[in-house]
């Protein structure tokens, strides 16, 4: 590490800070991996992948994601209600990102099997 290097970072005018603000937390990547690798989902199925995250945080994160054009959206406008999410073509040129945060929790953390979910 360069420690003569005299400069502050600046989240705003950073790609990192970008891509933070829109994959950022704990649950919007397990969200497009899980998108990514079953293909389209209903919200029940998005909950079997991530048991323990809230309806209410689901929701939330399912909206932001949509709203940053990561996931699209399709309402049947049927009673029971049958909403469908997808990963569009923005939301899968994060699969390198999101593949290389998944081999490195695996090579880092012994206890983990494997990085698939299928």
């Amino acid at each position: 590490m360069n420690t003569n290097v005299n400069y502050k970072l600046n989240s705003d005018e950073c790609g990192m800070g970008f891509t933070l603000k829109l994959i950022g937390g704990k649950w919007k990547p397990l969200i497009l991996w899980t998108l990514s690798e079953n293909g389209t989902q209903r919200n029940g199925e998005i909950r079997r992948f991530i048991p323990s995250i809230t309806n209410k945080m689901l929701a939330q994160s399912l909206r932001e994601l949509e709203d940053d054009g990561l996931i699209s959206r399709k309402d049947y406008k049927t009673t029971p209600p049958r909403v469908e999410y997808t990963i569009t073509e923005k939301g899968k040129s994060l699969d390198p990102i999101l593949d290389l945060m998944c081999v490195w929790g695996f090579e880092h953390d012994p206890s983990l099997s494997s990085c698939k979910i299928k």
